[in-house]
């Protein structure tokens, strides 16, 4: 039997891992994966199409479906999923500590589609009460110059973004010119100047846990997209792809479950999971699909149309293969 040879670029996940060393065959495909930084592969991808399976921005993906573009098919496969409360960014010597002072003062974002700043805007909105035109918000790169937004916008009336292409978010933010930074990438200079750089929830874990507590939501970050011409032309693809990315991902929650043996290099590495567990919930600690992503999913899609990243309204089941939600039972 042929197999389908394709090429898949994604990061460096645990819960991938066994997919991407061939420990888990994907059914009727041969693999070749690339593994390099999230942004490399978002812009090697979106831009240029150059893998056949890729992980995706769920920012720039979802703006692409709303504006019609149907050239990829999404996987309800999640590898990246974070809280963002622990992504603002601001000088020691402000005071902001209450995410609602931001009301009325200028924040630095690498780009107004990215993922992890449409939930940080997100929250600042529905969590904080922060109305988001009341901010001057400044677009630039993160640690280096000339970003660029990679998807065309909808910007709400009031919205002002403030465009520095010759500058950084580190820079700007050293110098004051910014009074907080939204960015999935920590600025350099929260490492290099701790003394004048800090987050504005120096502990941000618990009020993560109660923002989940409260809403449901979990941040998705990244999915997976295939091209469609490649699932046209294979209808099986979907489901093979989606069955490996389970099973690798089950392999990884039982390491990471394991009490007997350090298969990571962290102390009580195991006694961490079960904490997650009693917080979150045991039934499905990293769930893919649809339906058990449901509310996060509905939240994110309503986020990104109220702030002008989706330029037409869109639910989940536009943008990934429900499909293959229904696996067969035994």
């Amino acid at each position: 039997m042929t197999r389908l040879r394709l090429t898949m670029a994604i990061g460096a996940y645990d819960h991938v891992r066994d997919l991407a060393t061939g420990a888990v065959r994907c059914e009727g495909v041969d693999l070749n994966v690339l593994e390099m930084p999230v942004e490399e592969i978002f812009h090697r991808f979106i831009a240029h199409r150059q893998f056949d399976v890729s992980e995706v921005s769920m920012g720039k993906f979802s703006a692409l479906r709303a504006a019609g573009d149907d050239s990829l098919v999404g996987l309800p496969v999640f590898p990246s999923r974070m809280f963002r409360h622990s992504s603002i960014y601001v000088r020691r010597d402000s005071g902001l500590t209450d995410p609602a002072r931001l009301a009325g003062l200028r924040v630095g974002i690498p780009e107004w589609a990215q993922t992890a700043a449409v939930y940080s805007r997100g929250l600042l909105q529905h969590r904080y009460g922060v109305d988001l035109s009341s901010i001057t918000w400044v677009q630039a790169g993160v640690n280096q110059p000339g970003r660029r937004e990679k998807v065309a916008l909808s910007l709400p009336g009031g919205i002002v973004v403030e465009r520095r292409p010759g500058d950084t978010l580190t820079g700007l933010l050293v110098d004051g010119e910014v009074d907080a930074v939204l960015s999935a990438h920590a600025p350099d200079c929260f490492f290099d100047r701790p003394d004048v750089i800090t987050r504005m929830f120096e502990d941000s874990r618990e009020v993560e846990q109660e923002y989940f507590a409260g809403t449901g939501i979990f941040p998705i970050m990244h999915a997976v997209a295939v091209r469609r011409d490649l699932v046209e032309a294979n209808p099986w693809l979907l489901s093979s792809l989606y069955k490996a990315f389970i099973e690798a991902r089950d392999r990884s929650l039982a390491r990471a479950r394991e009490s007997s043996v350090s298969f990571w290099p962290l102390p009580w590495a195991a006694s961490h999971v079960r904490e997650v567990e009693r917080v979150m919930g045991t039934e499905e600690l990293w769930p893919y699909g649809i339906e058990a992503n449901r509310r996060t999913l509905d939240a994110f899609l309503q986020f990104g149309l109220e702030q002008g990243v989706l330029g037409a309204p869109l639910d989940a089941a536009d943008m990934f293969a429900s499909a293959v939600d229904d696996l067969f039972r035994i």
